[in-house]
């Protein structure tokens, strides 16, 4: 017996593609149902918009007033008619004598004492007239009282000297400068000093303080202050 069905004839052969087709169609037919959408028309209505002209803001026409400029102001009123009169007072003229004299008329001169004030007036030692005289010098010559005065101060110094023991210890040494004045009644006032440490000038002033009166220095005559300096040296042997 011969087959029925012919063998070149394969109904399975693209069923897996027809499978794949029919699946996407039935996807997209399901796809645009869940999507569909519908509105009422009745709810999306339109209506004219009328638009009336009293929303038309009517700007008024303005006007600017001028201010007119004040008026000037008034005239200065005239002056007063200035009369005239003739001056008719004689005026007496000053006559200047000259002052310069003739050889045969006597003058006479007023002599007038000039006082000199040596109050507060400081006369340098340099310059004196009469030195302060140091107590032992009062025999000495006017010409050798300055000598005199150095000597007799120099020996107080070396008489009154003692060296500071804090200094010694420190190794301090130096010079120290002292000025003061010999007043009008001859004592020692206005000690100042200067020097490379405290404890050398206030031994300097300590042996200054020491000083004996003397006599006041004298210029034209009359007492006056008289400022004296002098270095003290400090040196370690």
């Amino acid at each position: 017996m011969q087959p029925k069905k012919n063998e070149k004839v394969d109904l399975s052969k693209n069923s897996s593609l027809y499978f794949v087709i029919g699946l996407s169609l039935i996807l997209l037919i399901s796809w645009q149902a869940i999507e569909w959408k519908t509105y009422d028309k009745s709810l999306y209505g339109y209506e004219a918009l009328n638009v009336e002209d009293e929303d038309d803001e009517e700007i008024p026409i303005t006007e600017q007033i001028k201010t007119p400029p004040p008026p000037p102001p008034p005239p200065p009123p005239a002056p007063e008619v200035i009369e005239v009169v003739e001056d008719e007072e004689e005026v007496e003229e000053t006559v200047i004598e000259s002052t310069e004299t003739d050889e045969d008329e006597i003058i006479e001169v007023e002599e007038v004492e000039i006082e000199e004030e040596f109050d507060d007036v400081d006369v340098p030692f340099a310059v004196i007239e009469d030195v302060p005289i140091f107590p032992g010098c009062e025999k000495v010559s006017k010409s050798e009282r300055r000598n005199c005065f150095q000597e007799q101060m120099n020996k107080h110094i070396r008489k009154n000297f003692r060296y500071p023991e804090i200094a010694q210890e420190m190794g301090i040494q130096g010079r120290v400068y002292v000025n003061f004045i010999i007043s009008k009644d001859g004592s020692i006032s206005n000690i100042r000093m200067r020097g490379p440490d405290k404890n050398l000038e206030k031994e300097a002033q300590r042996i200054i303080s020491k000083l004996p009166n003397m006599t006041p220095g004298k210029q034209r005559g009359r007492a006056v202050r008289v400022p004296f300096s002098i270095p003290i040296t400090f040196r370690l042997q």
